[in-house]
């Protein structure tokens, strides 16, 4: 610990605001405690909880770093395992020249991986695989709805689908998009400005329905939903972007014994995080070391220009990860 330098560079705003409110600060360097190690990080991923962070609609969880960033890919330097090049899921501090990470939560780099492309791993595959595949119980052969198809989640979403043998609609907001989508790997891509994807999945579906919907919209999207699964489908919500509240008619819930569930990630506990880091360093790590799964990288920005990262995912053009190269 004698050799690292006692500060950094970091992006920590002192108040909520637009993106410019994301400028380079000196911060300490943090101290890894028992169980964590401390990276020195040469990527880290931009998401959209972290952009709810800085407009101040998504605080920390007690303990962690006003640092945003939820997913870091660098050196250890400090702690167990030291030299060893990792990605990890942090509940925050990203965004800076050191993070610290609690062991349980850090996957090796393979040569197969850039560390910008594992930099865009943690956050978006963690997600999908705890809220399809445990908490949807998702098999092969099902067909799931993912909407927002090109973004992070979506994207991701649609490469899993692919490896573990599920059929995957997505929606996306332009024909090129939809494209885009397809491209990457969808069975099927809906433009849900100019198509109702109701009808769009009672028509692809042969008026079966789909077995999964995975949701970050809500609001007045969760009826829609539920008119899209199949008889026994299940509804996971991981994000509530148009609204959290909505009114339902239970008795189609019933009759149709459907499942609405849910999840958000950031706050659960290190053990959590650490067997769903075992299960996936399993069932997926593999695919990776043999390069059948690496994320859809979308751009890079230096992390003195997270203002422009942020302003890239808000503007919605992107498609799959946005990471900041920290130098």
């Amino acid at each position: 610990m004698n050799t690292l330098p006692a500060s950094m560079i970091a992006i920590d705003p002192d108040a909520p605001g637009c993106p410019e409110v994301l400028e380079p600060v000196e911060r300490p360097v943090p101290r890894p405690a028992s169980g964590e190690v401390l990276i020195k990080v040469e990527a880290a991923g931009v998401n959209r909880p972290d952009v709810a962070q800085r407009l101040g609609h998504y605080p920390p969880p007690p303990g962690a770093p006003t640092i945003p960033g939820l997913e870091v890919a660098g050196t250890i330097v400090a702690g167990p395992n030291i030299g060893a090049r990792v990605c990890a899921l942090v509940a925050g501090g990203g965004y800076a020249q050191y993070c610290v990470a609690p062991l349980g939560q850090c996957l090796p780099v393979p040569d197969t991986l850039s560390m910008i492309e594992a930099a865009a791993i943690p956050e978006t595959l963690f997600t999908v695989w705890s809220n399809v595949f445990q908490r949807a119980y998702a098999r092969e052969g099902e067909t799931i709805l993912v909407h927002g198809g090109t973004s992070g989640i979506g994207t991701t979403a649609i490469l899993l689908g692919k490896l573990f043998g599920l059929t995957v609609i997505v929606t996306g907001g332009s024909p090129e998009k939809c494209a885009r989508a397809l491209e990457i790997g969808a069975a099927h891509a809906i433009d849900y400005r100019n198509q109702d994807f109701v009808e769009e999945v009672k028509r692809i579906t042969g008026g079966h329905g789909v077995e999964i919907v995975l949701d970050m919209v809500g609001g007045d999207y969760l009826r829609r939903n539920l008119a899209c699964l199949a008889e026994e489908g299940r509804h996971v919500s991981i994000a509530a972007q148009r609204g959290a509240k909505v009114e339902l008619a239970l008795w189609n819930v019933m009759l149709r014994r459907l499942t609405l569930t849910g999840s958000t990630l950031r706050a659960r506990s290190v053990e959590f995080k650490t067997l769903l880091r075992d299960e996936i360093e399993r069932l997926l790590w593999p695919e990776v070391e043999a390069g059948r799964f690496r994320p859809v990288m979308d751009k890079t920005f230096p992390l003195e220009q997270a203002a422009d990262a942020h302003r890239r995912m808000e503007s919605g053009d992107h498609v799959g990860k946005i990471v900041l190269e920290v130098r």
